[in-house]
């Protein structure tokens, strides 16, 4: 299993051949079909040890006491998982697959501990949404951030997606003021640079001045 975890990080899932596995793990190729069956029952198998290892660490940093409010604790599992993702892209698109995680133990056992900090923030009154709907909303909102990200090449992935969306997220989840009123400033300032074209008034040159400034703003 560890040598088709290395294999897959190196590699990729092509490169994680039953051939590859043995020699590199010092056994024959047949020890790998008695103990896993083929290839996608070895990659079950490494799929279930990283669910689980990465279930237990959150659930470690769940009931660390450290974090109280259950937005912060949300949060927090939230830029668990997204660190997860980014750090180790081919064990995150394997563990994503939602057939692989409907059969996992230790993808359920994730989703229960979701389903707990959910629960706090109802007790807390801030859901203004069921805690099903929540839990399905905030998993596919993850885990789609996750991969929009490592779709681009490395140099052009945009680090601020998964943030956008854990807001976007919390502006359906919660009850009550959720975005800082700096945000106003922002809003109105994407709304202005929109409009630019329509800005006759202005030339072209103070068009392009305008919308670098803006764009300052809205960063």
């Amino acid at each position: 299993m560890q040598v088709a975890t290395d294999l897959l990080r190196e590699e990729g899932r092509a490169g994680v051949t039953t051939r590859g596995v043995a020699e590199r793990a010092g056994v024959q190729a047949p020890t790998i079909y008695r103990l896993f069956g083929d290839k996608e029952g070895l990659l079950d198998a490494v799929a279930e040890h990283a669910m689980a290892s990465f279930a237990s660490a959150k659930a470690t940093a769940s009931s660390s006491g450290a974090v109280t409010d259950p937005v912060d604790g949300l949060r927090a599992g939230w830029e668990m998982t997204v660190e997860f993702g980014l750090a180790h892209p081919e064990l995150f698109v394997l563990i994503s697959d939602p057939v692989r995680g409907l059969r996992s133990s230790a993808a359920q056992a994730g989703v229960r501990l979701l389903a707990e900090r959910v629960h706090r923030l109802a007790l807390a009154g801030r859901l203004r949404i069921s805690e099903e709907q929540a839990v399905e909303l905030i998993h596919a909102a993850g885990t789609g951030a996750v991969l929009a990200t490592l779709a681009r090449p490395v140099g052009e992935r945009d680090l601020t997606l998964a943030d956008s969306m854990f807001d976007a997220v919390l502006g359906r989840l919660l009850t009550g003021p959720v975005v800082p009123p700096s945000h106003g400033v922002v809003s109105s300032a994407i709304g202005l640079r929109a409009a630019l074209p329509q800005l006759t008034a202005l030339s072209s040159a103070e068009r392009a001045l305008m919308s670098e400034w803006l764009g300052r703003v809205i960063g």
